[in-house]
């Protein structure tokens, strides 16, 4: 009678030996994904700290097996949540910042509801559920929840611990309509008025304001940038002289925990790398700033604290949220400025445009996400409905 092999991804017992050089190595029978028998050792300093290092290797070779979790239908969904934060960091397909926001997620949103369940318990019924009711608080969170909750039940299917994944047939969310907020021209006055009075006042201890808060306002307002972007403009980035002066847009600002703030090269997406010409305005406002400038490499940042480090976009945005409320002006944030900017543009010059100004990849995005439409239709209709259907005089 043929003797039960060992389960895929353990091993026997380990033996350690001492080499002639005074190291130890230790070494083991593993069985692989593949059904075949592998000897697998490492050497240490001493039989303990050899005896660790095998184990670690071990239990490292297993995360790559694509079918060993150690887990079953019966784990806990808190169990497949630290596999599938493991997973992604072996995979490392994600930019940090999206890898830690999906994090945050699961552990906010998802982990709460779930975190008392099994697997074999999350079913389609429990999963729309949960949607549904996230929704009722925030479409947004209800959307990000949906993505991340997806993405590990996923890899449950992929490692043949689910059958299915429930996910797949959770009721679609609701976008509710939303018309996207845009400054008036009155809005624009009143909020250029308060960051000038704020950097004009008078100061009777500390660094006086280098106008850099009415500056970025203004290159905001002229290219359509987002905050982050808008940070990471260098030196190097303008082009001033040609007839048409432009700026390149090749990078963003991040700040991630246990990280300092830095420069990442290259912005949100590949689309969004562009060179965008210069309004007056915006020109005006970036040679202002080259005049006070301390710094002139042309990778040093053209808005930067006063020892040249790139600033944080939080730093911005509650700043400028603290002048405004000084002002009397409510709900002013960086993206209002670049959704003023892209309705302008459609109003003016169409909505391909303002897609390539704010560097979306598809123009659909644009106008559901930053264009107020325009509810006047054009009066010449009048003039045709008349022709078609008005009595004789």
């Amino acid at each position: 009678m043929a003797r039960p092999r060992t389960p895929i991804g353990t091993f026997g017992i380990i033996s350690t030996r001492r080499t002639d050089g005074g190291r130890y190595v230790a070494r083991t029978r593993y069985r692989d994904w593949d059904g075949k028998s592998r000897h697998v050792q490492v050497t240490g300093a001493t039989r303990p700290a050899a005896e660790r290092s095998l184990k670690k290797k071990l239990v490292e070779r297993d995360l790559f097996h694509p079918g060993f979790s150690g887990m079953s239908a019966d784990s806990s969904f808190p169990a497949l949540v630290s596999y599938w934060l493991e997973d992604m960091d072996l995979e490392d397909r994600l930019s940090p910042t999206t890898r830690l926001l999906y994090e945050r997620n699961m552990r906010t949103l998802v982990l709460p509801f779930f975190k008392d369940v099994t697997l074999r318990e999350i079913g389609v019924a429990r999963c729309d559920y949960f949607l549904k009711q996230l929704a009722k608080q925030s479409y947004n969170r209800a959307r990000q929840a949906r993505v991340v909750l997806r993405l590990a039940l996923g890899l449950a299917v992929r490692h043949e611990i689910l059958p299915r994944n429930p996910m797949d047939h959770v009721s679609r969310l609701r976008r509710p309509a939303r018309i996207p907020d845009v400054f008036t021209w009155d809005d624009l006055k009143a909020i250029r008025a308060g960051i000038s009075a704020w950097e004009q006042r008078p100061i009777k201890s500390g660094p006086k304001p280098d106008g850099q808060l009415g500056q970025i306002v203004e290159v905001m307002l002229g290219t359509s940038a987002r905050i982050g972007e808008l940070l990471a403009i260098r030196l190097g980035d303008l082009d001033l002289e040609p007839p048409i002066p432009s700026l390149r847009i090749s990078g963003t600002i991040v700040s991630r925990k246990e990280e300092h703030t830095h420069r990442q090269d290259h912005p949100k997406t590949a689309r969004s790398v562009r060179r965008v010409a210069l309004p007056g305005f915006a020109l005006r406002a970036i040679q202002e700033r080259l005049r006070k400038i301390r710094f002139t490499h042309p990778d040093a940042l053209l808005f930067s604290t006063r020892i040249g480090t790139p600033h944080t976009t939080n730093n911005i945005r509650r700043q400028l949220r603290d002048v405004m409320e000084k002002a009397g002006v409510t709900d002013v944030t960086p993206h209002r400025f670049r959704r003023t900017a892209a309705t302008a543009i459609n109003e003016i010059g169409g909505l391909q445009l303002a897609s390539e100004l704010l560097g979306h990849s598809d123009p659909s995005i644009t106008r559901e996400h930053y264009i107020r439409r325009n509810e006047t239709v054009n009066p010449i209709t009048a003039d045709f409905l008349e022709q078609a259907f008005g009595r004789p005089a």
